[in-house]
């Protein structure tokens, strides 16, 4: 089966593709703004990518969300909904991390099919 990697870089591709499933990088949205804002950038960009791939949120299967600081886990979660609202919910599992700099809040991670 053939496996397609899409904006590869020499560390990480941003999406790959196998068979019909798509597995996405983690997404982040701009450093030191708020949880809303950084949610906000991440989703936007995760939808970016998975038009590029063929498919869409409608197709989400999993959602992995890291978090900081769980104390942020309603703010994120009032983006997250809006966000979703109308399509069906994925999978999901939110936990809390230390991420690459205390700049970061959160990170979102999806695996999708193709649509």
């Amino acid at each position: 089966m053939t496996i397609t990697r899409i904006d590869q870089g020499p560390r990480m591709s941003e999406a790959v593709i196998h068979g019909d499933t798509i597995y996405l990088a983690g997404q982040i949205g701009e450093p030191g703004t708020s949880v809303t804002e950084q949610t906000k950038v991440a989703l936007a960009e995760i939808e970016a990518l998975l038009a590029k791939t063929g498919s869409s949120k409608d197709h989400l299967l999993m959602a992995t969300i890291w978090l900081a600081d769980m104390a942020d886990f309603e703010e994120m979660n009032a983006v997250w909904d809006a966000w979703i609202a109308g399509h069906p919910a994925p999978a999901r599992a939110t936990g809390e991390a230390r991420l690459f700099t205390p700049d970061y809040k959160v990170e979102i991670i999806v695996i999708a099919a193709r649509a």
